[in-house]
C-alpha cells in the first residue's frame, strides 16, 4: 500500500499533462531522449527534466545501448497503489488530443527506425552473408538451431571424439552420454568437458554400446561410420539404445574417390550414398528415412557430406539385427551374438 506521502508524490509526478504524456508513450515504446524530444515537440533539457522526475519516483526505467539510453516505463517497479493511479490517469489522458498527436508522431518515429534497417539491408544484401559471418562466425546459425531440441532428451554422441559436438549439445538438452573407443580422444574430451555435469563419456565400441535398451532419445553419429569395419551394426545398436519415438542421426561422407584417405587418415569407407544407408535403417525397421546432401563449404577441402536420419517406431517390434541373431542363435550357427548392455 502506498502511503498518504507517497500518494501526494505520484499525483504531484502525474499531475504535470506533460509528464503524463511521456509516460503514456514510454507505457508502449522504449524511446531515447532525442525520439521523445520529436515526440512531444519539446528540447532535449525540458524532457530530460521531466524524465528525471518520473525515474526518481520509479515510474520511468533506462538502459544504456552503445553511445544511447533508452527509456521505458518500468512495469514491473511500479507499486499496485500507483498502478491504479495511472490508470485512473491514462483513461483520461487517452482521450486527448495532445495523445493522438503524440501517437502520430511516434509512429513517424518508429517508421524512421525500420527504415534506417531498411536502408542497411538493402545496400548490404549481397554482402550479408559474408557480414554475418564475419561477425558472429560461420556455424552461428547452427548453433543457434540447437534451441530447437527439446530440453528433456538424453542425447548419445556415438564416436564423440574430442568432444566438439557433446560440447554444443550439452547446453540444450539434459544430458549427454558420449562414448568412443579411443582412450586418447576420450582423454581430450575429458579435458575439453571439464566442468561440464550433463555429459558422461564412456569407453566402448560402437557395435555394442555401453548404453542401456531404450535410454536415449536420440543418437548422433557424426563423421564415425567411416572408420568403422561394419557401419550397420552401429546402426543396429543405435537403434537398440534409443527409446520408441526417438530419432537416430548419422551425418558422413558421400561417395568419392580419395583412396588416399585409407592410408592417412585410416578410413575403411570411401562415403556412403543414399540406398545404402536408407537400407541400413530399414534393416532395423527404422521408418521416416531421410538422406540429403549437406550445403558445400566454400572452405572444406574434403568430400561433400550427408545428412540422414530416421525414426524408431512408437510400437517397436524386435529390430532388424536383434531378430536376426536371435534366429541365429536359435539354430546353432556361429553368429555374433545381440548384446544388450545394462
Amino acid at each position: 500500500m502506498l502511503s498518504d506521502f507517497a500518494i501526494l508524490d505520484r499525483m504531484t509526478a502525474l499531475a504535470d499533462s506533460t509528464r503524463s504524456r511521456l509516460l503514456l508513450v514510454l507505457e508502449r515504446h522504449e524511446c531515447t531522449v532525442t525520439e521523445l524530444c520529436t515526440v512531444m515537440q519539446l528540447p532535449q533539457s525540458t524532457v530530460s527534466r521531466h524524465l528525471k522526475v518520473l525515474a526518481d519516483e520509479g515510474l520511468v526505467g533506462s538502459r544504456q545501448e552503445g553511445t544511447s539510453r533508452y527509456y521505458r516505463m518500468s512495469r514491473d517497479r511500479v507499486d499496485p497503489g500507483a498502478q491504479r493511479l495511472w490508470r485512473v490517469v491514462r483513461e483520461q489522458l487517452s482521450e486527448t488530443a495532445a495523445a493522438d498527436q503524440d501517437a502520430h508522431r511516434l509512429e513517424s518515429v518508429l517508421s524512421r527506425r525500420r527504415e534506417r534497417s531498411h536502408e542497411f539491408f538493402s545496400g548490404a544484401a549481397a554482402e550479408w552473408d559474408r557480414l554475418r559471418s564475419e561477425l558472429f562466425g560461420r556455424r552461428s546459425d547452427l548453433v543457434g538451431l540447437m534451441g530447437l531440441v527439446d530440453d528433456r532428451w538424453v542425447v548419445g554422441d556415438l564416436g564423440c571424439g574430442t568432444g566438439q559436438l557433446t560440447e554444443a549439445l550439452a547446453p540444450f538438452v539434459e544430458r549427454v552420454v558420449a562414448v568412443d573407443s579411443s582412450e586418447p580422444m576420450l582423454g581430450s574430451a575429458k579435458n575439453r568437458l571439464a566442468g561440464v555435469r550433463n555429459v558422461h563419456l564412456r569407453r566402448g565400441e560402437l557395435e555394442n554400446l555401453p548404453i542401456a535398451d531404450d535410454s536415449l532419445d536420440a543418437a548422433l553419429l557424426f563423421l564415425v561410420l567411416h572408420y568403422l569395419p561394419e557401419p550397420r551394426l552401429a546402426i543396429a545398436e543405435a537403434a537398440r539404445a534409443v527409446r520408441p519415438g526417438g530419432r537416430i542421426l548419422v551425418v558422413d561422407m558421400m561417395p568419392h574417390d580419395r583412396d588416399e584417405y585409407r592410408q592417412t587418415m585410416g578410413h575403411v569407407w570411401q562415403g556412403f550414398g543414399e540406398d545404402t544407408v536408407t537400407e541400413w535403417f530399414a534393416a532395423e525397421q527404422l521408418e521416416g528415412a531421410r538422406y540429403h546432401a549437406l550445403p558445400a563449404d566454400a572452405d572444406a577441402k574434403g568430400p561433400a557430406l550427408f545428412s540422414a536420419s530416421a525414426r524408431v517406431p512408437e510400437a517397436a517390434p524386435l529390430a532388424g539385427y536383434a531378430a536376426r541373431m536371435s534366429v541365429a542363435a536359435a539354430d546353432g550357427d556361429d553368429a555374433i551374438p545381440f548384446v544388450k548392455t545394462a
